[in-house]
């Protein structure tokens, strides 16, 4: 990707994230995504269709993209990767706190609550 490619995708809340099926068709879903260093850190429910598909294949595309899932921007080719370690998705939690602040904490606090978030599943994809 062209750096202003890169500012366009990082300058948005969403990126359509599409994993790949054991069929090869690609599926995309709208997800809040954070930058850190040479990733982005995105997080999931840890029984949902895309950390499925991603535990068969780490090829993935991301494009920028509006809540609803409309793609704004170009695609992009790319490894998304799960992440097991507690180091590894507390620096994707810091990453995502960092870039939605309050909503995070909110989302965070309402997982907590509702003993969702034991089971959430965080994601790293290496920047394009």
């Amino acid at each position: 990707m062209k750096k202003a490619e890169i500012a366009f995708l990082e300058g948005g809340n969403y990126i359509s994230f599409a994993t790949r099926k054991k069929s090869g068709d690609l599926v995309a879903t709208p997800v809040w995504f954070a930058p850190d260093g040479d990733s982005y850190y995105l997080f999931s429910a840890g029984e949902a269709g895309k950390v499925k598909r991603l535990r068969n294949f780490s090829e993935v595309r991301i494009a920028a993209c509006t809540v609803t899932g409309t793609v704004t921007g170009q695609w992009a080719d790319t490894r998304a990767y799960l992440l097991d370690q507690a180091a590894d998705k507390d620096t994707a939690l810091r990453a995502l706190h960092r870039k939605y602040r309050w909503q995070m904490a909110v989302g965070d606090l309402l997982s907590k609550l509702t003993g969702k978030m034991q089971r959430r599943q965080y994601i790293r994809v290496e920047r394009p």
